[in-house]
Order: C-alpha cells, then structure tokens, then sequence
C-alpha cells in the first residue's frame, strides 16, 4: 500500500507529531493527499525546547494547527523509577493522554511518525502503540528512514537532514531514578554544545558527571574547544568526561 492509498482511506487524524523528521514528513503527506489533519505536540520534562520550537516552526510553514498538550510524565511512577521498561509506560501514558484530548477534538483516529526501519524489538514503547491502537503510516506502508530523509528533502522540509534525536530521559542510566533538576543539566548542556558548533551528540549523565558522544569527525573539536566545554559545563557536573570511541552518525 502507498501512502496515497493510505490516506485516501484516512480522511480526518490527529498526529503525534514530535518536531522531528519522520512525523514532521508525516504530516506533510498527510496534508498534501488532502487529509483533515491536525497536531499534537506533548510538552513534558523530556522534550527540550529546541524541538517544540522545531514542531512550532514546521506547522506554521504547512499551515497546519498543532495542539500543545502538557503532561507531567515524572509523576508516572514506573517512568520516575528509570527502569528497562521506562519507554513502554512512558508510551502509554502519554498516548493515552493524547487519546483523550484527541477524541474531544473530535478525531478518531490517531498516527505517529513510526518509520519500516524502527526495529520494533528495540522499541518496547511501540507494544504500547499498538496496545491503544496507534496507527504508524510509514511502518505500515513500509517506507524507510532513508526514504523519509529523501522524500522529505524533496519536498523541501528543514528538518529532512535533522539528527534523530531520543528524549533527554534516554540520558540517565537505566536503574538511575530520574528527576527535574538532572533533566535541565543535561538539556543546558547540550543546548551549551549547540551553540559551540557541535551536531548529532549527546550529553549522558554519569555519576555525577557528564559523558559526551560525538561522532568521530567531531573529536578534533572538543580539543580545540575544550576550554569553552569546560567552562559552560562547570556550573552542573563536576567533571566532564569524553567518549573516544565515537558515536555513529544519526543521518
């Protein structure tokens, strides 16, 4: 099945849409094959705000209304715990809250940005998915991360080229409990980063310190900016740490 076919059956949808390449390109074709189509970007402690900016900025350009729906997701307490199923009841909780704002709006039908190349035994928070019945277009007509890249790039999308980029709670060490004030360190870092010139990287809380991942062209730049790391980290970790094994590129 094509996504044309898809969305000649799918007229109306809400979408979970994350600011992120594979969603933002689901949107666009949602749109340009003539579905009613609006949305839903959930603000919690583990999205930074370059991406709701990102989901703000791409809706604008499509002309496409994009509801914001705030939950606190540390309350959930087998998220907080940080344990190996963390992504599957963070999941749940929060597509089960997007259900019930969504339905008030009056869609029956809900999709997520799920591409053919997301290796579902990698990704315990699609058995939620598919639990609340979660329809993912792009797995189901079986286009690829490439795909989407290429596609997206065609059809002119900023965020064609844009490093994937898991939620900060992917930072804590799975078995660490996670709260508030770890989640702002490791989002002021890696926006500290940014803003230095690095790209596609992470930040990892270790034991008090930070552990940076960059790709393997990107090591030169620690060391010739290693100074300026160190003096915008200063302020949460008490030491910073480097990766030398190189992290593999997201694009």
């Amino acid at each position: 099945m094509t996504l044309k076919t898809y969305f000649y059956n799918v007229h109306k949808a809400a979408v979970a849409f994350s600011g992120g390449t594979d969603s933002a390109f689901l949107l666009w074709v949602a749109k340009r094959y003539g579905c009613d189509v609006r949305a839903y970007y959930v603000k919690t402690a583990f999205q930074p705000q370059f991406e709701y900016e990102d989901a703000l900025r791409l809706t604008q350009k499509l002309g496409i209304p994009m509801t914001t729906v705030k939950l606190d997701i540390l309350s959930v307490p087998e998220v907080a715990a940080n344990g190996a199923r963390r992504c599957y009841y963070c999941k749940r909780a929060l597509f089960t809250q997007l259900w019930q704002t969504v339905r008030a709006d009056g869609y029956t039908v809900l999709l997520d940005g799920t591409n053919a190349s997301d290796d579902a035994a990698d990704r315990p928070g699609m058995q939620a998915l598919w639990e609340l019945e979660v329809r993912s277009p792009l797995r189901e007509c079986g286009v690829s991360k490439d795909e989407v890249r290429r596609l997206s790039r065609d059809a002119g999308l900023f965020t064609w080229d844009k490093p994937a980029y898991a939620c900060l709670a992917t930072r804590i060490p799975t078995g660490t409990a996670i709260c508030a004030a770890d989640l702002t360190k490791v989002e002021q870092a890696e926006k500290a980063l940014a803003a230095l010139g690095f790209r596609d990287f992470r930040v990892r809380l270790f034991h008090g310190s930070a552990r940076l991942q960059v790709t393997e062209d990107q090591l030169p730049l620690t060391l010739e900016r290693r100074q300026e790391l160190l003096t915008a980290l200063e302020d949460n970790f008490s030491n910073v740490l480097l990766d030398l094994t190189g992290r593999i590129p997201s694009i």
